[in-house]
């Protein structure tokens, strides 16, 4: 199984499609996260806000996300309205949902809801900015199953500079929970991948670095050779 996530940020239906389908040729590729901006929490809005039709339009009729087979789905809900959203995003067949500290009021309560309501059926994860401190989210570690700290200072837009600042943000998280998983978003690029995962990273969520490239496989497999005995 490959350490890398793909991250699909879709302005459209059709866009979306076209990269599911071009990220199920990936083989070693098992799990994509779909990032979900509703333009209010961050900006610009992504699809499905763009659309809400269409969701409901899926919804309605049974259907679940392209390749429900082939992938595991993680939506990153970069949005205010994470509860309502999560439900819609269960039904297509999803099976992480991560969102972000900064979105509710009052973690807590926010994750003892969702978990009341979705917790046999879904994994979640806490998304943190680079300027949010680790200490918010500490007693909420016994809910969740995974951390994902973002990698870009302004989340919502793929293509922008990796923040150095979470290369130390992860390594003192890992020493003091080595065994929760931690992930990271944005930025990501060969060059800072290995000191990631030397820094205990469990998976790389890659936007813009792969969906670019040429050779997407390629692009994949330059990644996994960095976590071999011979790349770290």
């Amino acid at each position: 199984m490959s350490i890398v996530v793909p991250a699909v940020l879709p302005p459209s239906k059709r866009e979306l499609e076209e990269a599911l389908a071009r990220i199920a040729l990936v083989l070693s590729v098992s799990r994509v996260q779909l990032d979900v901006v509703d333009g209010r929490f961050a900006t610009p809005a992504s699809w499905p806000y763009t659309a809400p039709a269409e969701l409901q339009t899926m919804i309605a009729g049974a259907q679940m996300l392209p390749h429900i087979g082939r992938f595991e789905y993680e939506i990153d809900l970069m949005c205010l309205d994470v509860e309502r959203a999560a439900g819609a995003w269960l039904k297509l067949g999803a099976a992480r949902l991560t969102f972000h500290v900064e979105s509710v009021t009052d973690l807590p309560r926010s994750l003892t809801s969702l978990r009341r309501r979705y917790g046999g059926f879904v994994s979640f994860g806490l998304a943190l900015n680079v300027t949010t401190d680790p200490v918010l989210i500490e007693s909420c570690l016994d809910e969740i199953q995974y951390v994902q700290f973002m990698g870009i200072e302004r989340i919502g837009r793929q293509g922008q500079p990796f923040d150095r600042r979470v290369f130390e943000r992860v390594r003192t998280f890992r020493e003091r929970y080595p065994e929760l998983p931690v992930q990271v978003d944005g930025g990501i690029s060969l060059e800072n991948a290995r000191a990631l995962i030397a820094l205990g990273v469990s998976n790389l969520v890659v936007g813009s670095a792969l969906l670019r490239a040429d050779d997407l496989d390629a692009a994949v497999a330059a990644f996994d050779d960095l976590k071999s005995p011979f790349g770290v």
